[in-house]
């Protein structure tokens, strides 16, 4: 491929360790040239904006197949999945002061939640702080980590994890307001899986433009992430392209928490992807009460715009989710395509939030984005515990999490969440297209062993 690219005046300027991912760079020329193709620009169907794509499927001279080209469109964007509730408001010509109630039992300003209320009400006040362990973010822009310092010092407490941002593919590291860059996603990405596991023993985001950059640099990375947060939606042209990662992170220990987005009920526009493929684990939203600042679990119900539902991408449905009481006539899933969410954590607009060197806000984010970093955090304790009692790390938990949900323990490791409905679904006793399972409890730590 090596040879490929620079016989037809292609650049190669990256590529995985493993050797399964070729980056190349080249004039709008040498690309038709190379793959036979002629780039042109179109009006996109959905969206206000023009895009360009190659006019057809890309072909080579190469003596034997490509899994995969990328990068020859910007079809779909990547979005990141939290929700600003003003904005919510006003797309729905609502008034934002009456569209939820503000948290009242948060650490932060004004009652709003912080990381570390997560924590107390998903762990508790256990020494656990997933020591030992390094979680990745996948993130499409770079952050500036002054807005990471303000939230700590706005908060009073202090970070203690070392935290390295790497590109992927020579997309900049940097992200500032004073350039026109927004990092509320990237910044919200840190403190909610840091909130969880404060005792890391590295947080790498890794950022990239495009998703096999980033992916294949998480399977190849050292050190290992081995739990991640990924709070970005987009819709690729094949979903099956990223498969081969996806499994290889299961081969090697590493779980991939994907936001089940924000937007209801799955749709093609919806950009469910990544969650729902068959190789994550897709975390769906939740409005969670705590019983004080800091304090432990009082109640759930489901999030109103919690992604979730049967997979558009036709995505065929696990052997985990075929078990015996998974689906059923009151959750409506489907016994053909993947279903999802799987889990579910807090994501309404509670939460307290410092990006792009601007005062910070509180309840007035809200999204899945909070709630998938928050799982990555929450297998980190996992792991560690799983380590000191001479393990290995869990890898792919979403067999063990169906088996769990099917058994007599359900009640005491998971939250079942019962109550809301988001789009086309509502929660029901046990597994539902809005919650999935639901959220940590007690319970949860043990049986992950």
């Amino acid at each position: 491929v090596v040879r490929f690219a620079k016989e037809n005046d292609l650049t190669v300027v990256g590529g995985s360790r493993d050797g399964m991912e070729v980056q190349v760079k080249g004039t709008v020329s040498a690309v038709e040239r190379a793959f036979h193709v002629t780039m042109r620009t179109y009006q996109h169907p959905a969206e206000n904006r023009i895009f360009y794509s190659p006019d057809r499927e890309p072909t080579t001279t190469l003596p034997f197949q490509l899994w995969h080209i990328s990068g020859l469109d910007n079809y779909s964007i990547p979005h990141p999945l939290y929700v600003k509730k003003s904005e919510y408001a006003a797309a729905r010509g609502i008034d934002a002061r009456t569209l939820v109630a503000h948290a009242t039992t948060g650490s932060g300003p004004s009652a709003s939640f912080l990381g570390s209320d997560m924590r107390a009400a998903y762990y508790g006040s256990g020494s656990l702080t997933g020591a030992g362990q390094n979680l990745g973010l996948l993130e499409y822009y770079g952050t500036d980590l002054a807005d990471l310092n303000t939230y700590y010092a706005n908060v009073h407490q202090t970070n203690k994890v070392p935290v390295t941002l790497l590109s992927t593919d020579g997309t900049s590291t940097s992200c500032l307001a004073s350039q026109g860059c927004d990092d509320t996603e990237q910044t919200l990405d840190m403190t909610q899986a840091l909130g969880m596991a404060p005792g890391l023993a590295s947080l790498t985001m890794y950022v990239g433009s495009s998703d096999t950059a980033i992916i294949s640099a998480m399977t190849t990375h050292s050190p290992l992430p081995q739990t991640i947060g990924c709070s970005w939606g987009w819709t690729p042209a094949d979903p099956s392209t990223l498969d081969p990662y996806f499994q290889k992170m299961s081969a090697q220990g590493q779980n991939f928490f994907a936001a089940s987005g924000d937007n209801s009920t799955w749709s093609r526009r919806n950009e469910a992807w990544p969650a729902d493929d068959d190789y994550v684990v897709s975390v769906g939203g939740t409005d969670l009460t705590t019983t004080s600042a800091g304090g432990a679990w009082k109640s759930e119900t489901a999030w109103a715009d919690s992604g979730g539902g049967i997979s558009p991408d036709r995505i065929a449905i696990p052997s985990w989710q075929k078990l015996s009481g998974v689906i059923n006539s009151s959750n409506r899933g489907s016994t053909t395509y993947r279903n999802g969410p799987d889990v579910s954590a807090n994501a309404n607009f509670t939460f307290y939030v410092c990006a792009d060197q601007t005062t910070c806000t509180a309840n007035e984010y809200g999204g899945t984005s909070f709630a998938a970093p928050m799982w990555a955090g929450y297998i980190a304790l996992v792991n560690q515990q799983r380590v000191a009692s001479g393990l290995t790390t869990i890898g792919f938990i979403n067999p063990t999490i169906y088996s769990i949900g099917v058994s007599s323990s359900y009640g005491s490791d998971f939250h079942d969440i019962t109550s809301g409905t988001s789009g086309s679904y509502s929660a029901v006793k046990g597994y539902d297209l809005v919650t999935g399972w639901g959220s940590p409890n007690a319970g949860l730590l043990n049986a992950l062993q």
